[in-house]
């Protein structure tokens, strides 16, 4: 029972994005389609334990997704069915959808995620919600990993969720990919969504491991798409030569145990430098295009600095803190400016890195970072490489109660015991 159901989670994680956009494609309806792909899922945990797994799985949720379809439509048309001609128009519109969800199956589908990506990032929604929209529909995220995401809570997170698929629904949205004009309109929020599975994916919010391999090869493989179709937008080179720069030290950013490997701890050799070479290719296109002081192409800039120093001492950190400097100018966050007090603290030691920290984040305060555990995480260690033991504990002592992913904590742990051997021995 147990196998099955982990055979069920390891299904669904793989086809569910899938299938909810092949159902999208037949009901124009992303409301609708998630909630069939859930009403399949259900169906399979129910049949799946008595009957065992089906050869083809997501053919198996595919059908009991029309079969769900079908019968919604029969509940909905049931007032009317005494009526001869209703009920005849009843049979005809279950005939159609009946055909249009096979060929949905029989179909390669590859090109309606993007399709569902595309819809999730309709004009008529705000921002935040096509982002968190296909966040969720995407990368199947839960609504807790996307509000910490955004630093937001789960209940505001889960109404701007409702809003936005209610808003599709009452707009009817076509389900396509736009063109012209109407598709670059789109092109920067779409952008982000990737840029945001990705980052799930390479490093988990929640939950028992360090990455979510899946969603990163997701992300990268909607990247490539997108690069594909639009060959002139800069930022789509940009964002994927971040995520094949960063995705090229995966093997490296894991122990043989699962356990979390950071960067200046990495085993360069295990670095793909196959991988590396695709993200620097792509890096030259989007500057290139002109793109070299936007965002995404700022942010793989800064993976390439990594990517070209032999060893964790060799990083030129003086270009990353410029780089940095750029990215604030060009989209300033306060995870950008964390990232670069960490910059800062290996550049010219931790004292200046704590002073850049506690600029942007003074202990205490109420900020967007305040509930953020990397904060702590880095504040802990500018301390504790200053000698200032006590504070530092008490820094990783509240990463440590923050961060809900569990490499971390382990990652954590294993820092404080190192702080304590490090205090008894001073």
């Amino acid at each position: 029972m147990r196998d099955v159901a982990g055979t069920i989670e390891a299904v669904w994680k793989i086809e569910s994005t899938r299938l909810i956009a092949a159902i999208a494609r037949v009901t124009r309806d992303i409301g609708v389609a998630e909630e069939l792909a859930q009403d399949a899922l259900v169906t399979a945990l129910e049949r799946w334990p008595e009957e065992g797994i089906p050869e083809n799985p997501a053919a198996w949720l595919m059908t009991a997704a029309k079969r769900r379809a079908i019968d919604g439509l029969r509940r909905g048309q049931m007032l009317v069915q005494k009526h001869e001609e209703a009920a005849r128009e009843l049979q005809v519109q279950q005939q159609r959808l009946g055909e249009a969800m096979d060929r949905a199956l029989d179909q390669v589908i590859d090109d309606d995620v993007l399709r569902l990506i595309f819809t999730a990032c309709h004009p008529v929604l705000a921002v935040e919600g096509r982002i968190a929209l296909t966040l969720r529909l995407i990368g199947g995220l839960t609504t807790g990993e996307i509000a910490r995401a955004f630093l937001v809570p789960e209940k505001t997170m889960g109404q701007r969720i409702f809003r936005a698929k209610k808003t599709l629904s009452e707009a009817h949205v076509p389900f396509e990919t736009p063109r012209g004009d109407e598709l670059r309109r789109r092109v920067e929020s779409v952008v982000l969504v990737v840029y945001l599975i990705f980052n799930e994916g390479y490093t988990a919010t929640s939950g028992e491991e360090w990455m979510r391999a899946a969603l990163c090869d997701e992300a990268l493989r909607l990247g490539r798409m997108l690069a594909q179709l639009l060959p002139g937008e800069s930022e789509v080179h940009a964002l994927l030569a971040v995520m094949e720069l960063n995705g090229s030290r995966t093997a490296a950013r894991r122990g043989s145990n699962g356990e979390a490997v950071l960067l200046p701890d990495q085993d360069r050799t295990l670095w793909d430098h196959a991988q590396i070479q695709r993200g620097m290719a792509a890096l030259e296109d989007a500057e290139r295009l002109g793109g070299d002081a936007k965002p995404y192409a700022l942010q793989a800039a800064i993976a390439a600095c990594h990517m070209r120093a032999r060893t964790a001492e060799e990083t030129d950190w003086k270009r990353i803190i410029l780089l940095y400097d750029a990215l604030m100018q060009a989209s300033p966050s306060p995870i950008v400016a964390l990232n670069r007090a960490v910059a800062v603290g290996m550049a010219q030691g931790p004292a200046a890195g704590l002073a850049a920290l506690d600029a942007i984040a003074t202990p205490g305060a109420d900020s967007a970072l305040a509930g953020y555990h990397l904060l702590h995480s880095v504040r802990g260690d500018l301390l504790a490489k200053m000698g200032r033991f006590p504070e530092a504990r008490g820094e990783i002592e509240r990463a440590i109660a923050l961060t809900q992913n569990l490499r971390e904590q382990e990652l954590l742990m294993e820092r404080l015991k190192q702080m304590d051997e490090a205090a008894s021995s001073s």
